[in-house]
Formats: structure tokens, C-alpha cells, sequence
């Protein structure tokens, strides 16, 4: 066991039953759970101590590539961060650890509203906790809403807005919720987004939510927002015409003792991070732009079969399998076979065969960014 969770046999019993428990409403029963579940003191130690520690740093990806913008965004004074449906402030914290990271960080404002009271006061205890060890300078305010009335409790304009595991919940039982959600973000943005701000969402990497994400990311789209990642085609989204097809990433994470040991009790895993994200800002500067267009997002898992090896990429183009044949490897295409998830990657000389893409002998493949960063486990 690790040094901050020395518990007994029969508690780890207990935590592991509950996390099995929460695991199963996240995932085959997202639509019976209560909005308010980290109110049963069971659900929420589970939470806690499974859930919390790797969920606080999915944020980690969507900042880190906003990093990269020309603007440098990140690198004000001061910036101002909004949480809407913040449940017990995981992406807040996971802010905070973000920029506490960076060599001037700075002096970040927090505000974080959620339509449970319960969860708020957990917001606090946690901000409170956290900035006892920290030197970053941050301020916390909390607003007891819901999202559709949010409006009317904010003033100014934010330099990060977040909407994190929260979209899916939204208007759960009616046919028009995509159309609805996208109203509802669009309304948000349109008032509260800074002219330079960014929006992160995040959605869970089940097929519904994604796939769900990926219909609010193509009204969104049509709104005149402008995807600036993870997508590097800019069209409506060529996973949606195949049931079957959705985005996440999943990301190698290096869990802590008592995680291990409750993913042995429940059969879990929790070797890696999923999660679906999108990054929406006013202006039409896109990650593709970045690496000078033409780069291509690794969507899969490498998919090896006899004699050749294959990945489904996205970008200019849209969604195709690219696929290397193991007799035309050669040292300019060596990188292909290291590809990961996540990666942005560009290729000379690749090889448009319509339905799929064909890496030949002289093929060359580049890794432009590696979307496996390294990560702490605590």
C-alpha cells in the first residue's frame, strides 16, 4: 500500500466494493445515477481514492497542447478558469496541478458551479486542502447552479471555460439533447469566453458519450466555432458515418499501490487514462496549423495481422486505415510501427489508395507530437 492510504484488509474490502459499485453506474448505468451519488459516504471515499487521482489529470492533455498556441495563451498573469457542472472540482484541481507545473505560473481565479450543494462544499475542502502545500496563488469561488441557468450568476469573461463529464448528462431522456447541449455551450461561450479563451470538454470514452460529443463538436462547428484539438479535419466528423466508430484517447498512466491492489479485488484496470476531449476557441488557429497542415492524427491502437501492420489516422482527407506491409519497412518509415493513440504524425510520399492509405518503401514517417506524456501517479 502506498504511505497516504495504509489501510486494512477488510477497508480495502469495503473501498473495493464500492468502487466496483460506482464503476458499474458510470459506465451500464449512466442513466440511474443520481446526480447527487458523492453525498453516499461509500460512492464518494470509492471516488476519491480510485476515481479522483487519475480523472484530475485528463486535463493535463487539452492544456498542454493549448500550450503549443502561437498566442501563448497560457502564459498571462492571470487567468481565470470556469467549471460548469464542476462536481467535486476534479478538472479545477486538475488545473491547478497543471499550472503549478509551469515554471511562472500564474495567478489562476477559479469559479466553479454545480446544482448540488453537497458537491461544492467537497470543492472547497479540497481547494482549502491543496493550497495549505502549494505556492501557487489561486482563489476559489463557488455558485450553487445549474448549467442552464448559470448565466444569470456570472459576470465577466473567462480565459478557460471546462465542461468535464458533464455534457452527457445534460438532457439525458430527450430526442433533441444534442441540438439542446449544443445551444446550451454556444450560449455560454458567446457570453462568457474571452475573445482569446478556450473551452475544454470532456466526456467519457464509452461509444454513446463520444459519439454523442462528436454530434455536439458538428453543431458546434456549424455555430462558427473552431475545433483547436484533438481534430485535424475541420469537416463533419467521418466517425459518425459508421455506427461503430468513435474517438477517445487512452493514455498510459502509472497508478499508485492501493490502486493495483483494488483493481485486483475488482477486476478493474486503471493502467491508463479514457477520455474523450474536444478544444473550441473563437479563432481559426487549429493544431493542423501549428505543424504546417497536412499532419494526421493516430485514432487507434496499432493493428498488426499477418504481413502487414495498421492504424486508423484523421485528417486531411478525413478517417482512412494507413497501412505498411512488413516488406516495405525501411529505415525512413521505422517510426510507423512506434505510433501510439494520440500521436500527430506527417508523412512524405504516403501513398492515397481511396478507401485507405499505403505506406511505401520510400515513405517517410515524422512523429510530430507524442500524445503519451508522462504523467505522475500521484
Amino acid at each position: 500500500m502506498d504511505g497516504q492510504h495504509k489501510l486494512k484488509k477488510n477497508d480495502v474490502k469495503a473501498i473495493a466494493a464500492n468502487v466496483a459499485r460506482l464503476s458499474h453506474l458510470l459506465t451500464r448505468e449512466r442513466g440511474s445515477l443520481p446526480a447527487a451519488y458523492l453525498q453516499e459516504a461509500g460512492l464518494r471515499e470509492a471516488y476519491f481514492v480510485y476515481f479522483l487521482p487519475p480523472n484530475l489529470q485528463k486535463m493535463y492533455v487539452p492544456l498542454r497542447e493549448l500550450a503549443f498556441h502561437p498566442a501563448r495563451l497560457l502564459d498571462k498573469d492571470r487567468l481565470r478558469i470556469l467549471d460548469l457542472g464542476c462536481g467535486p472540482g476534479t478538472s479545477l484541481l486538475g488545473a491547478l496541478e497543471f499550472f503549478s507545473a509551469r515554471e511562472n505560473p500564474p495567478r489562476i481565479e477559479l469559479v466553479g458551479i454545480d446544482q448540488v450543494a453537497g458537491n461544492l462544499k467537497i470543492v472547497e475542502e479540497l481547494f482549502i486542502a491543496r493550497q495549505q502545500t502549494a505556492a501557487l496563488a489561486a482563489s476559489l469561488k463557488i455558485i450553487h447552479s445549474g448549467i442552464e441557468h448559470a448565466g444569470r450568476r456570472l459576470a465577466g469573461t473567462f480565459d478557460l471555460i471546462v465542461f468535464s463529464n458533464v455534457l452527457n448528462e445534460l438532457f439525458t431522456h430527450d430526442e433533441g439533447r444534442i441540438g439542446r447541449r449544443v445551444a446550451a455551450v454556444s450560449d455560454i461561450l458567446r457570453r462568457f469566453l474571452a475573445d482569446d479563451g478556450s473551452c475544454i470538454i470532456i466526456e467519457p470514452a464509452l461509444r454513446e458519450t463520444s459519439r454523442e460529443l462528436l454530434q455536439v463538436r458538428d453543431g458546434l462547428l456549424e455555430s462558427g466555432f473552431h475545433i483547436y484539438s484533438p481534430c485535424l479535419y475541420h469537416a463533419d466528423c467521418p466517425a459518425l458515418s459508421n455506427p461503430k466508430d468513435w474517438c477517445h484517447e487512452d493514455i498510459p498512466w502509472d497508478s499508485p499501490a492501493l490502486i493495483q491492489e483494488l483493481d485486483k479485488l475488482t477486476g478493474l484496470r486503471k493502467e491508463s487514462l479514457k477520455f474523450s476531449y474536444l478544444v473550441l476557441r473563437k479563432d481559426d488557429c487549429t493544431l493542423d496549423d501549428l505543424y504546417g497542415g497536412h499532419a494526421f492524427r493516430v485514432l487507434s491502437e496499432p493493428l498488426p495481422s499477418k504481413g502487414k501492420l495498421e492504424y486508423y489516422l484523421c485528417g486531411e482527407g478525413g478517417r482512412k486505415p494507413v497501412t505498411r506491409l512488413d516488406k516495405d519497412r525501411t529505415s525512413a518509415n521505422e517510426a510507423f510501427g512506434t505510433l501510439t493513440r494520440g500521436d500527430v504524425v506527417r508523412f512524405e510520399g504516403l501513398i492515397d489508395e481511396g478507401k485507405r492509405r499505403k505506406i511505401g518503401k520510400d515513405t517517410s514517417v515524422t512523429r510530430l507530437l507524442s500524445n503519451q506524456p508522462s504523467l505522475p501517479a500521484e
